[in-house]
């Protein structure tokens, strides 16, 4: 029984946003089929014709009817706000057993559930309730990023609408993948690796176009900026109408802290002052510095984030939204090659603003803003991480000199090699940067003839050696490329 309540508290805690005393949470921990609805959406279904999706998730507490009105909300819902928030009726439960849908009046806690008519109001996932000041179940973090992209095109400009819905569908159905329109007006697909990328674009152009052609362009690796020092010097912007000014520096925040925030030890969502004693007590923040965060970005649940040191200022709260949103739009496209970045503390130590209010609007704080962060992190020995792979690769013992080799000439390292008791086969690890898996298997395979098996996944970030701020540079010619 003991462990029963143990386990079902470290559930709510792991699993639900608010505070851990409240209705919700109190109906979860005790899985009540008569409390207030709870239910998480982790994935979204399509229907076999492909044209609607139905939403697929676990009823934790209460219980989900048909015909009821629900409260739908994405992941980015604060509670008190209407952002992300749509009431809705359910149109119809389902039990989801393999191929086979079931329709049902109603599911109680502790099932798994199909809901048919929300599939316009959820992207991937969301929490559903019909509590009015319920918080949001944690969103699930996956161990793997979008780092491999490709551009798509019609091949027939006509069918331009078509690939949008195609890749709104290809959004839904794949919890991993992201599908966004550049800067050029090129439409992106990013995946996870080769292989990923390679099924969601035939899932695409199969299953989403009906079979209508599409060109894809050459795979890209995604890197992120960062800095490997604080700011040589403090970085003064003035805005356009020469009245306000902006003090700041940029440090690093080092790989500890982003993994956290990746994992969601450390979140925007996170009660303040826990997290800032946590902070504080981990990496040695000053206290109040911890509990001052403004944001973190990019989308506010990225590894960047924004920090107020100042003391004793005017009208810094009138411009605050300001800031971070300045702050959201630069940690998305940072000044060396427009990627976003990783691993960036900025904080604010000073700011002079004009009396008059409407003097320090948004048109002159936000480009200040996002200049001042710019040339922090300029001035901050700024440089690149690229993705890396860890591959499990299984093969014999007469193989091993291929893969050693292939490894070397593709910038990669083994790191760990055992050998299975009784058999002459051999289970290796290693890292490789993504920028060379291209074409990984077909090269180890020819160097070992066919006999090593390797299995990639996305592991982390690697700093890149060189000087980002040298065209001379290797690493420098590949920012200005």
């Amino acid at each position: 029984m003991l462990r029963s309540l143990v386990g079902s508290e470290m559930c709510i805690r792991d699993r639900y946003e608010g505070p851990l005393d409240d209705a919700a949470a109190n109906a979860i921990r005790d899985c009540n089929k008569e409390g207030p609805l709870m239910l998480y959406v982790s994935k979204m279904i399509p229907t076999p014709d492909n044209a609607r999706f139905i939403a697929f998730g676990r009823v934790f507490a209460g219980t989900i009817r048909t015909g009821m009105k629900a409260r739908i909300m994405g992941p980015n819902y604060i509670p008190g706000e209407k952002k992300d928030l749509h009431v809705k009726n359910i149109q119809r439960t389902l039990i989801m057993m393999g191929a086979r849908t079931e329709a049902v009046d109603d599911i109680p806690c502790g099932n798994t559930v199909g809901i048919v008519g929300i599939d316009s109001y959820i992207v991937k996932t969301g929490t559903i309730t019909d509590l009015e000041d319920a918080h949001n179940i944690k969103v699930m973090k996956y161990s793997v990023s979008p780092v491999v992209q490709v551009s798509v095109a019609p091949k027939n400009p006509s069918d331009l609408p078509k690939l949008v819905e195609g890749l709104k569908r290809l959004s839904k159905s794949d919890p991993i993948v992201k599908c966004f329109c550049s800067e050029s007006g090129e439409h992106i697909v990013a995946g996870a690796g080769e292989l990923h990328l390679e099924i969601c674009l035939k899932d695409l152009a199969e299953d989403f176009m009906k079979g209508i052609p599409i060109i894809q362009g050459n795979p890209v690796v995604s890197f992120r900026e960062t800095v490997t020092a604080e700011s040589d010097r403090m970085c003064l912007s003035k805005s356009p109408n020469k009245h306000n000014r902006l003090y700041m520096k940029a440090q690093p925040l080092g790989s500890e802290f982003c993994d956290e925030v990746d994992e969601g030890t450390i979140s925007a969502t996170g009660e303040v002052k826990t997290r800032g004693r946590h902070i504080a007590d981990t990496y040695e923040w000053d206290i109040n510095h911890a509990r001052k965060i403004w944001c973190f970005g990019p989308d506010t649940t990225g590894a960047n984030v924004m920090v107020d040191v100042t003391t004793a200022v005017q009208y810094l709260q009138e411009i605050k939204d300001h800031v971070v949103s300045a702050f959201q739009w630069a940690s998305k496209e940072g000044p060396l090659c427009e990627e976003p970045m990783r691993g960036n503390r900025f904080d604010l130590y000073d700011v002079t603003l004009h009396a008059d209010a409407i003097h320090r609007g948004g048109g002159q704080i936000m480009p200040t803003a996002r200049r001042c962060m710019m040339a922090c992190m300029l001035t901050g020995e700024p440089t690149l991480l690229e993705p890396v792979f860890l591959v499990n690769i299984t093969a014999p013992e007469n193989a091993l000199g291929g893969i050693y080799s292939t490894m070397t000439r593709l910038r990669g390292h083994v790191i760990a090699e055992d050998n299975r008791p009784g058999t002459p086969i051999y289970n290796l690890q290693a890292y490789l940067p993504v920028l060379e898996s291209f074409g990984f298997v077909s090269k180890l395979r020819e160097a070992t003839s066919g006999q090593a098996f390797p299995q990639c996944v996305f592991d982390h970030w690697d700093e890149m050696s060189g000087d980002a701020l040298d065209s001379d540079d290797k690493l420098g010619s590949l920012v200005t490329s």
